[in-house]
């Protein structure tokens, strides 16, 4: 009997007698069981890879996007004992000139304690301190100062003559303060000897002008942001032209690593540069591992429905195997009876894998839509579960799932076109 491949008008016949093979009948009502048992691990392995997928990778976008919001691309600062930059300025003017750059403005960082008098007597709260240099004629370093520039946030000086402060809706809501409040600002930095030589800190009124809120739980609850000019008076710095460090707004927030490469080449030292990507790069090496330990492990339920489909094939051929040896008998090539079985696991990988997808990407799709699910912002730095589908990670997760069914079959397909005629037929 010759092995040669059948014609393609025989492709018909090959689907049919595979489709008969996945079916129950009379007495085998257990096949077609587990025909249904194979189906549903591989539709349930597809939707759970897609949506955790897509989690993690809204976890990654959210968690960027919350981060680039308060923070530069690029900061750049001067080597020294302490937190300052000299010649602000010149140093804006000659990064500004570097390919790739839109946007450069100074700023100045201080630990300070925000204090408040209350009925019970003064709190204190320890706050991030920036201030940001207001000039409506450059390009923002951060989103979070384009909005100060344009008005949304508002860092103008009050009727009161306090410098003002603008607070995180966390940090707000903690000391109970609302726009108009007054709190006393203290710096550590700027300490100065008292009569007796003991060191007191430098302590400011300012007056609250409004509150922020970026969804970044430790941004919302630490930080505050004053005039440049206010805080480096409240820091000791007495030259205008010293802040702490620049802010470096890019074109591309993913391409800021090779643009600080090219400042730093271009600023020598004693000036040293560091992209967000490296600020921040420990959280987003631990959410990528995250992400790839998650998906091989989900991953496994496919693989195990992959197992499912070789035991339901083995199961076939193991009860068709006179039939097998009837149709060999009448003429149908090894590599027919190879093909029929692969169209049963092709069907069940390619039908699972379909209904996985579409049942994954509805789920996702309803989670980013109304947030069903929220979790501790103080713990994941986000308040609900964030979710991103991307078409290319359903493709590979679709291509992955149909290759693994597909492998599945080449067990139990070779074993069934072994089967000798004589053989098969007597088989009881």
């Amino acid at each position: 009997m010759s092995d040669a491949p059948a014609p393609r008008g025989r492709g018909r016949l090959y689907w049919f007698i595979a489709r008969h093979y996945l079916g129950a009948t009379q007495g085998r009502g257990l096949l077609s069981l587990i025909t249904w048992i194979a189906l549903g691990g591989v539709i349930v392995g597809v939707s759970a890879l897609v949506v955790v997928i897509a989690v993690m990778t809204g976890m990654q976008e959210d968690l960027r996007a919350k981060i680039l919001e308060s923070t530069p691309h690029i900061q750049v600062m001067e080597s020294g004992t302490s937190l300052r930059l000299h010649d602000w300025p010149e140093v804006v003017d000659r990064v500004l000139q570097v390919e790739g750059v839109v946007g450069a403005a100074p700023w100045v960082l201080s630990d300070v304690s925000i204090v408040r008098q209350g009925r019970d007597g003064m709190y204190a709260q320890s706050a991030n301190l920036f201030g940001v240099y207001i000039d409506t004629t450059r390009a923002a370093p951060t989103p979070m100062e384009r909005r100060i520039l344009e008005g949304a946030l508002d860092l103008r000086t009050p009727d009161s003559g306090l410098p003002p402060l603008l607070l995180g809706i966390g940090l707000a809501d903690r000391m109970q303060l609302f726009p108009g409040d007054t709190v006393v600002v203290v710096s550590l930095e700027n300490l100065r000897r008292d009569v007796m030589g003991g060191l007191t800190p430098t302590l400011r009124q300012f007056e609250v002008t409004g509150t922020f809120e970026t969804g970044m739980y430790d941004y919302d609850t630490r930080n505050a942001y004053t005039t440049l000019g206010a805080a480096q008076e409240l820091v000791g710095i007495t030259d205008p032209e010293v802040a702490s460090g620049i802010g470096v707004r890019t074109v591309d927030p993913g391409r800021a690593e090779e643009i600080a490469e090219r400042i730093a080449a271009v600023l020598g030292f004693p000036y040293y540069v560091e992209s967000w990507a490296t600020t921040n790069r420990a959280l987003f090496s631990a959410l990528k591992l995250e992400k790839i330990a998650m998906g091989l492990i989900l991953f496994l339920i496919v693989v195990v429905a992959a197992f499912n489909i070789v035991s339901t094939l083995v199961m076939v051929v193991a009860d068709r195997t006179r039939e097998i040896g009837i149709l060999k008998a009448m003429g149908m090539t090894r590599a027919g009876i190879l093909r029929v079985f692969v169209l049963q696991g092709a069907w069940i990988g390619v039908v699972g894998t379909a209904v996985g997808s579409v049942l994954g990407v509805t789920l996702a799709l309803l989670l980013d839509r109304y947030e069903l699910i929220r979790i501790p912002p103080e713990v994941y730095f986000v308040d609900h579960l964030p979710v991103s589908l991307k078409a290319a990670d359903v493709v590979k997760i679709v291509l992955a799932s149909v290759a693994v069914s597909l492998l599945a079959t080449v067990y139990p397909a070779r074993q069934a076109s072994r089967l000798e005629p004589v053989e098969a037929i007597r088989h009881e």
